[in-house]
């Protein structure tokens, strides 16, 4: 079995969401069943077909929440020290072509979100940033063309 990298942050995240659809969906879902079972007819009651269907993608996202978060690998990033680039390092970019700043944290693959500057620790810039120091330039191949960035600081928190 194969453990899983993420943050603190995203274990609690995926906690969250497994109790979530265990004690407020599940009873949700059951109740609409048991309200589409009373209106007869099961054959042509759509209301029975798309709460059984819920039910199906509920359980079916509890049981690969359940797998993920027992194959978790929790990494404490803010017990983590150095000046190099690794998993749970914040890392701030400055684009050597537009001088633009930009401050990625490396997580894992489930926790990503571009828009809250996490970058999964397979996506592109992040193995193009593994192992880069301050003062190192890299570049990254993106679906845009190649950029070019300069590592200005790494830290973890």
């Amino acid at each position: 079995m194969d453990r899983i990298p993420m943050t603190g942050r995203g274990f609690r995240a995926l906690e969250e969401e497994l109790k979530h659809r265990q004690s407020v969906e599940r009873p949700r879902i059951i109740l609409a069943i048991q309200e589409a079972r009373a209106h007869g007819d099961l054959s042509e009651n759509a209301e029975y077909s798309s709460a059984k269907e819920a039910q199906s993608l509920n359980e079916g996202r509890i049981t690969e929440l359940e797998s993920i978060i027992s194959r978790a690998e929790i990494i404490d990033v803010t017990k983590l020290t150095g000046n190099t680039v690794k998993f749970g390092a914040t890392v701030k970019l400055v684009d050597e072509d537009t001088e633009e700043e930009k401050q990625y944290q490396i997580v894992g693959d489930l926790e990503a979100d571009v828009k809250f500057g996490r970058v999964s620790i397979s996506s592109p810039i992040a193995r193009a940033l593994i192992g880069k120091k301050v003062g190192d330039s890299v570049e990254v191949n993106t679906p845009g063309g190649g950029k070019s960035y300069e590592v200005v600081e790494v830290a973890f928190r």
